[in-house]
């Protein structure tokens, strides 16, 4: 839909492969494969210094990072619309055996808890994990912390992980306004009121943690995955850490620039955060 393409096969998927494999030949040549697996050694390098880097209180990419290192073989992701996606697709490594939902072409808010409150019920024995965004949190998420209460009981594996990415800020949009219209961040309407989310699970009976500190994020993950009820993994994290595309256009650099001219109020932390994310991709991996 998005990519032109050289040849349209039609037919079943199962015995159009079995056609085609019956055709390739392995070359001995693997100098091509071999550049290739470099390069995504080299970017996972990348990505894991991005996701170390300081930040005020903790880096949003450290959350998937850490989550990556400890996930479940058979656990089941889903991703909301927005900033978590953007850490979503860039920091977890889906394994085999693991399942990931994403509303990525509708970029829907909200719809990562109902997400994965509906894969337990298809799999009540495998862990479930939903990485959200606070404005989705607000917007509909709080009342399906309800429906978890009312029905993880009946699953043979009770974890059920709602982790939220929590900076008080529409993240998403907020970027967009910067890189697509030249715009500052517009507090009035971006900024979203506090609230702890691990009390109100605790309140409704579940399990919860806030994290303020990013040296605490892995073991957070830790607690979670052997809570004995759904849990909500609050993670206090900072709003400025740009989601630089690896290959930002002129236009969109220019268009940020002009943002931070025009007064926003984040132009110094997004300076500083976005200078040092930016700069991790030319420093040699040790690998």
């Amino acid at each position: 839909m998005r990519y032109p393409t050289e040849l349209n096969l039609i037919g079943d998927a199962a015995s159009t492969l079995s056609k085609i494999n019956a055709s390739v030949r392995k070359k001995d040549d693997r100098s091509w494969r071999n550049t290739i697996e470099a390069n995504v050694a080299s970017w996972w390098g990348t990505m894991e210094k991005q996701a170390m880097l300081a930040a005020e209180p903790t880096n949003p990419m450290r959350i998937v990072w850490e989550l990556s290192q400890r996930i479940p073989a058979d656990a089941m992701v889903s991703s909301d619309s927005g900033s978590a996606a953007n850490w979503f697709a860039r920091h977890l490594k889906i394994r085999e055996g693991m399942r990931a939902s994403l509303s990525g072409t509708l970029a829907t808010m909200g719809p990562g808890v109902p997400y994965a409150i509906g894969a337990k019920f298809a799999h009540p024995d495998r862990p479930s994990i939903a990485l959200v965004g606070d404005g989705a949190m607000q917007m509909n998420d709080m009342a399906e912390l309800l429906t978890l209460r009312r029905y993880y009981q009946q699953w043979t594996e009770p974890c059920c992980i709602i982790c939220v990415l929590h900076n008080n800020d529409l993240n998403q949009v907020t970027w967009e306004l910067r890189a697509m219209a030249h715009a500052p961040k517009f507090e009035e309407s971006q900024h979203l009121p506090e609230v702890s989310y691990a009390a109100f699970a605790r309140l409704t009976g579940l399990d919860g943690l806030e994290v303020t500190e990013s040296d605490k994020i892995g073991s957070a993950w830790e607690r979670a995955l052997a809570s004995d009820r759904p849990f909500m993994l609050d993670v206090h994290c900072d709003p400025n850490i740009p989601p630089i595309p690896p290959h930002a256009t002129i236009e969109q650099i220019k268009s940020t620039t002009e943002s931070m001219l025009r007064g926003d109020p984040d132009a110094w932390q997004m300076a500083v955060r976005g200078a040092k994310t930016k700069l991790q991709e030319f420093v040699p991996n040790k690998n």
